[in-house]
C-alpha cells in the first residue's frame, strides 16, 4: 500500500480534475456543437481502431476507440472541413456545418489505398496524428506479422519480440519478457477476456491465429487506469468482427500447421470463424523408432465471433476461443510424460451510444484454463492438476463534456478460482483451493489546458477477497508538443499484482498460477517513463524512451522448501523484490519499396530474495535473472521488388543470457551401514547467474510470391529460412563431475542449423 498521505494527495488531485471536467459544461457549452460517429473499412465494414479525425484549421481532433467510435465536443459553431485518416487508407474529407447546440452524427468509411497496397507496411507502431505513438505503447500490424520470416507459423508474440524493450528467452519460446519483467507480469487479453496460457507447442508460439486478429496493441509500461492486475505490461488483442460486405475465405497450409478462415455478413451483422490445427502426425508416425520423438502430439485452436447491429446506437457481439495441446512422449526407458493443457474463453459485449457525449461498453466474460501434466519415472507416477476459471462483468464509459476534458471510467467484478492438486502414486499430497471474489473501479480524465499540453490523471481501486486486500493505484501521464512533429512525454504510476505464474523454462504446459491470500500480500511496483517521439521526415520516425520500475513483495515458490504437503499457504512462498531500468530507441521508415525499423534496447534488471544467492557471511545478494540482457538489437527490413515479389529479413543480436557457472566441486563421503560408503558430488558457484552465455545472434530471410488464379482466388507462396548462416546459439550449459573428479560442461544448442519453412495460402 502507498503511504496514506501520498494516497490522499493523489485522490484529492484526481477528484479536483474530475470536478473541473464536470463543471466545464457551463451555460456557454449549450451554444457549442458536437461531432461524432463510427469509422469503418469500406471494403469489409470492420471498425478501425485509432483512426484520426481532425478539424482542419484547428488543433481539435480525436482518435477512434476500440469500437471504432470517435467524438469531438465543445466545437464553436461554423463550417468545418473534417479530415479522416488511417495508415494504409485513403484520406477522406467532409464539409460539415455545425449550428449552435447541434450534434451531428457522421459515420465514415475509409477505402484502402491502392498505392500503399504495393508497399508492405513494416512498422513497430501504427503512426496516427491524433494519438502519435502514445508513451509505452508498441503496435505491429497484422499484415507485418503475416509477412515477417517466422519459425513455422506467423506469430504475434515472436513479432512483438522485435520491438524495443521486449526480449525473448530462446528460439523455442515465444514468452514475452518486457522491461525486466517475466511473462506472468503481462496481462493478456483477447476481446477483453484474460488468457492464462497464451502458448502452443509448449511455448514455441502463441495461441493467437493471425487470420482472426484485427488489432494488436502492447502497453510495455505506463498503461492507463483502465487496465490493472499486473505489475508490468498489457497486451490487448482484438478479434475481427467479420466482413459486412461479402463472404470471404482463406486456406493456408504450412509445415507445422494448417489454417482455415471464413467471414461474411448476414441481415443485421457479421460473423467470423478461424480454425488452426497441427499437421505433424504423419511425420511423427514415420519417426516413432527414434528416441525422444513424441509418440503423440497435436494442437488446435478455434476462434469465432458474431456481431449484431441491434440499432443505430446499439451493437452486440459474442466471441469465443478454444485451444488445446497434447503431448505423449517416452524420453528414455522408464520415463514417460503425458501433458495436456488448453484455454477456453467466451465474451459477450453490448456497446451503447447514449448521446454524442456519452458512450458505454458492458462486457461479460468467462475464461477457463486447465493444465494436467502426468509423468512416470521408473514406475512412480506424478500428476498435477491446475484449473483456472474466472467469470467477470465489466462496464466502461467514455464521457466528452467539452473541448478540454475526456473522461472515462468503469467498474469490474468477478470470481476467480484456481485449485492446484498434486498426486504422487495416485495419492493426493497437496491441494490448495483459491476462490477469490474481486472488484475494481477506475476513473480517468485527459485534460487539455492548452493546445500543446495534455495531462491524463487516473486512479484505480481494487478489492481482493482472499486476504481482504484493498489497493489504490494512481496513474499520471503528461505530453508536451515541442515543435511540429516532436512530442515530449512522461508517465508515472503504481501497479499491483495479485497472481504469480510459476514457470517452467522448457515446457510452458507445466506452468501454473497461484494467488495472493492470507499472509501473502499482493506484489506492487512503481514505474517512471520519459519519452521523445519525433517525425524526422516524411515516413521516417525516431522514438526514444527511458524507464525505471520497481517490484516489491514479489512472491514465488520457496526454492528451499522440501515439499508442499502440510504447509500453511503463506509458507509456500519466498518474498523478494526487483528493479528494472533501460533505454529504448527505434528508428522506423514506413514509405517506399524498402522499409522497416531498427530497435535497440539498453537495459538491466535484478532480483533479491532471502536465503537466495548468499555470500560467505550468509547475507543474501542481489542477482540478475536469466532474462537480463544489457544489449538487444533487432533490424527488420522489407523490400517490395515488384507487385508479385517481396523480400524480408530480420537480424537479431543480444547479450548472452545469465547463468550460474560452477567454479569448483567437492565430494561428500557418507558411510551407510546398509549400502556402504556413498559419495555425493556438489558444485560450488561464486554466485547466482554471475556468468553469461555467448552472445546471441541470428539472421532470418524470407521471400513472398503472390499471384491470382483467374479471378477465382489470390494465392501467396512464402519461402523462409530461419538462422540462414547456421549460428549455434547456446540454450543451456549442463555441468557435472566426472568419475575422476574433473568438472565437465556440455552445451545444449538452440536451433543450430538453417531451418527452412514453406507455406501456401489461398485467399478467395
Amino acid at each position: 500500500m502507498p503511504p496514506p498521505r501520498y494516497t490522499l494527495s493523489v485522490i484529492a488531485k484526481v477528484i479536483l480534475l474530475f470536478a473541473c471536467g464536470l463543471f466545464s459544461t457551463s451555460a456557454h457549452s449549450q451554444e457549442l456543437a458536437a461531432l461524432d460517429g463510427f469509422i469503418t473499412d469500406a471494403s469489409n465494414g470492420e471498425t478501425l481502431i485509432s483512426a484520426n479525425v481532425i478539424l482542419e484549421g484547428t488543433l481539435r481532433g480525436a482518435t477512434s476507440n476500440l469500437s471504432g467510435y470517435y467524438a469531438i465536443s465543445g466545437i464553436e459553431p461554423g463550417t468545418y472541413t473534417v479530415r479522416y485518416s488511417y495508415i494504409g487508407f485513403d484520406t477522406v474529407t467532409r464539409k460539415v456545418v455545425l449550428a449552435p447546440g447541434e450534434s451531428v452524427r457522421l459515420d465514415i468509411e475509409l477505402a484502402t489505398t491502392e498505392e500503399l497496397l504495393e508497399v508492405l507496411e513494416v512498422s513497430a507502431d501504427r503512426i496516427t496524428e491524433g494519438e502519435q505513438r502514445s508513451i509505452g505503447v508498441g503496435q505491429i500490424s497484422v499484415a507485418t506479422i503475416q509477412q515477417l520470416p517466422q519459425v513455422f507459423e506467423p506469430d504475434v508474440f515472436r513479432s512483438l519480440q522485435l520491438l524495443p524493450g521486449v526480449a525473448q528467452s530462446s528460439d523455442y519460446s515465444s514468452g514475452l519478457y518486457i522491461r525486466g519483467g517475466d511473462p506472468g507480469q503481462t496481462l493478456i487479453l483477447l476481446d477483453r477476456t484474460k488468457i492464462y496460457n497464451p502458448s502452443h507447442v509448449f511455448g514455441f508460439f502463441s495461441t493467437f491465429n493471425t487470420d482472426a486478429i484485427k488489432d494488436v496493441r502492447l502497453y510495455k509500461g505506463g498503461f492507463p487506469a483502465s487496465y490493472g492486475g499486473v505489475l508490468g505490461s498489457v497486451l490487448d488483442v482484438q478479434n475481427k468482427d467479420g466482413n459486412r460486405r461479402e463472404t470471404h475465405g482463406k486456406l493456408s497450409v504450412g509445415l507445422l500447421a494448417s489454417r482455415a478462415f471464413a467471414e461474411g455478413p448476414y441481415s443485421r451483422g457479421s460473423w467470423m470463424v478461424a480454425v488452426r490445427r497441427s499437421t505433424l502426425e504423419p511425420l511423427l508416425g514415420a519417426l516413432q523408432n527414434i528416441d525422444a520423438v513424441p509418440r503423440a502430439f497435436y494442437f488446435y485452436d478455434f476462434n469465432g465471433k458474431v456481431n449484431l447491429d441491434a440499432s443505430q446506437n446499439d451493437k452486440l457481439s459474442l466471441s469465443f476461443y478454444a485451444g488445446s495441446d497434447y503431448l505423449r512422449s517416452a524420453f528414455t526407458e522408464g520415463i514417460e510424460i503425458k501433458l495436456r493443457y488448453g484455454n477456453r474463453t467466451v465474451a459477450g459485449s453490448w456497446v451503447h451510444l447514449w448521446s454524442n457525449q456519452f458512450f458505454t461498453n458492458v462486457t461479460l466474460t468467462t475464461s477457463w484454463y486447465e493444465s494436467t501434466p502426468r509423468a512416470t519415472f521408473s514406475g512412480t507416477n506424478f500428476e498435477q492438476i491446475n484449473r483456472v476459471t474466472e467469470t467477470s462483468i465489466r462496464a466502461d464509459f467514455e464521457y466528452y463534456p467539452g473541448p478540454k476534458h475526456d473522461l472515462s471510467g468503469g467498474i469490474w467484478t468477478g470470481i476467480f478460482n484456481a485449485p492446484l492438486t498434486n498426486f504422487f502414486d495416485d495419492r493426493e499430497v497437496f491441494h490448495t483451493r483459491n476462490r477469490v471474489e474481486h472488484a475494481s473501479f477506475y476513473l480517468q480524465d485527459t485534460y487539455h489546458p492548452t493546445e500543446s499540453w495534455s495531462i491524463s490523471a487516473g486512479l484505480r481501486g481494487t478489492y481482493y477477497g482472499y486476504g481482504r486486500y484493498f489497493t489504490l493505484a494512481p496513474r499520471l501521464s503528461l505530453e508536451r508538443q515541442l515543435v511540429s512533429g516532436a512530442r515530449l512525454q512522461a508517465s508515472a504510476g503504481r501497479y499491483y499484482q495479485f497472481l504469480t505464474l510459476i514457470t517452467n523454462e522448457v515446457f510452458s504446459g507445466f506452468d501454473f498460477w497461484l494467488t495472493s491470500g492470507e499472509g501473502v500480500k499482493p506484489a506492487y511496483g512503481d514505474q517512471i517513463i520519459l519519452g521523445l517521439k519525433t517525425n524526422l521526415s516524411s515516413g521516417i520516425t525516431l522514438d526514444t524512451e527511458v524507464y525505471y520500475r520497481t517490484m516489491r513483495q514479489l512472491f514465488v515458490l520457496d526454492p528451499f522448501s522440501t515439499g508442499l504437503a502440510g504447509l500453511e499457504y503463506s509458507e509456500l512462498f519466498a518474498f523478494g523484490e526487483g528493479m528494472a531500468r533501460g533505454a529504448e530507441i527505434q528508428l522506423s521508415r514506413q514509405e517506399g519499396r524498402i522499409n522497416g525499423f531498427i530497435a535497440y534496447t539498453l537495459s538491466h534488471t535484478n532480483r533479491a530474495y532471502p536465503r537466495l544467492n548468499q555470500d560467505l557471511f550468509g547475507e543474501s545478494q542481489v542477482f540478475v535473472p536469466r532474462n537480463d540482457r544489457l544489449h538487444d538489437l533487432n533490424v527488420v527490413g522489407q523490400w517490395r521488388i515488384s507487385r508479385r515479389w517481396e523480400l524480408g529479413a530480420i537480424f537479431t543480436f543480444a547479450t548472452g543470457q545469465a547463468y550460474t557457472r560452477p567454479a569448483a566441486s567437492y565430494t561428500i563421503h557418507d558411510l551407510d551401514f546398509v549400502n556402504g560408503l556413498e559419495q555425493t558430488d556438489l558444485l560450488v558457484s561464486p554466485g547466482l547467474n554471475q556468468s553469461r552465455l555467448p552472445a546471441y545472434h541470428r539472421l532470418d530471410v524470407g521471400v513472398t510470391w503472390t499471384g491470382s488464379l483467374k479471378r477465382f482466388a489470390d494465392y501467396t507462396l512464402q519461402m523462409q529460412v530461419i538462422n540462414i548462416y547456421a549460428r549455434s546459439n547456446t540454450w543451456f550449459i549442463f555441468n557435472e563431475v566426472e568419475d575422476e573428479g574433473t568438472l565437465s560442461r556440455s552445451t545444449i544448442p538452440q536451433i543450430p542449423i538453417p531451418l527452412p519453412n514453406l507455406s501456401f495460402t489461398l485467399d478467395f
